[in-house]
């Protein structure tokens, strides 16, 4: 049996919003989805069972079951042909979602919350979950647009592989395009391509853009024999990769980026280019992880 899409939900509206995306993504790939919410009793500040001064439904639980409830009910709507199951789960999100990353094909989340996920995204618990997640995490920025392509932060590691892979397969089920995007600068350069290391600008007119195109084209590699109907273009640019990305995702359906890199995408999750993707991307972002990271 196929291991399912996780997505957790809290209630909020970008939570419904991510509902909607995963219910497709598990539509696309032939399997079910899960609707997972964590619940922590420290910061809620209501009774557990039924209120003495309200109708008898209205204890924390049911208010919970009738929150998971209506997300099952919007992916249901959204994509009747998906199995939707649903799980509440007690503690801490971040710790949770780790949790189901672990037999999942990917967790969706919302960029915006409130109770068990409020602050998902912000500060250093993007960084938990992007960095010990088992699978890839989607994350929505906005409300998703199908048919632009899908755009790809390429920086030529091995590390990033992964994300090359999980790239070209979702232009696959989306049938949508690939904007394979590298950015450069002369001191992120690869070394190789320098005749000098310690004098940059020796290089003829050129000689390290050529080198940041052949470094890409050896990414891509292979991977059009094995996606023959996904149409890509090459796009290397000098210049910021976080300026560079945020630009890109204003026309694209999804912005897919490695969880560590090199190049113009060094530290990647670890940095204000982490932070600038999460907080201003115009599209949902995938951060995905090496084989490596996962384990």
């Amino acid at each position: 049996m196929s291991v399912p899409v996780v997505v957790g939900v809290d209630g909020s509206a970008s939570s419904l919003d991510a509902v909607d995306l995963a219910a497709r993504e598990a539509r696309l790939r032939g399997c079910g989805l899960r609707v997972v919410h964590a619940f922590v009793w420290p910061t809620m500040h209501a009774l557990p069972g039924p209120s003495r001064l309200g109708p008898p439904g209205g204890g924390l639980r049911d208010m919970v079951g009738r929150m998971v409830a209506e997300a099952v009910e919007r992916a249901r709507s959204a994509e009747p042909e998906v199995a939707v199951s649903n799980t509440v789960v007690t503690g801490e999100p971040l710790t949770v979602l780790e949790a189901q990353s672990r037999k999942a094909a990917m967790v969706v989340v919302g960029s915006r919350g409130r109770g068990g996920f409020m602050g998902l995204l912000l500060g250093s618990t993007a960084v938990h979950l992007a960095s010990h997640g088992h699978c890839p995490i989607l994350v929505v920025r906005q409300q998703p647009r199908p048919a632009r392509p899908v755009v790809l932060g390429v920086d030529g590691s091995q590390a990033g592989e992964a994300a090359v892979e999980f790239a070209f397969a979702e232009a696959a089920l989306r049938g949508a395009p690939l904007t394979a995007l590298h950015t450069w600068t002369l001191w992120n350069a690869s070394l190789p391509a320098l005749q000098d290391e310690t004098m940059p600008y020796t290089d003829p007119p050129g000689e390290l853009r050529d080198a940041e195109e052949r470094l890409v084209a050896e990414a891509l590699a292979g991977h059009g024999e094995r996606y023959p109907g996904v149409r890509v273009e090459h796009r290397v640019v000098r210049g910021s990769a976080r300026e560079t990305l945020i630009e890109a995702s204003r026309d694209a359906g999804l912005l897919v980026v490695g969880a560590r890199g090199r190049g113009g995408f060094t530290g990647l999750l670890l940095g204000s280019v982490s932070q600038a993707l999460l907080h201003h991307a115009h599209c949902p972002v995938a951060v995905v992880k090496g084989p490596d990271a996962q384990r």
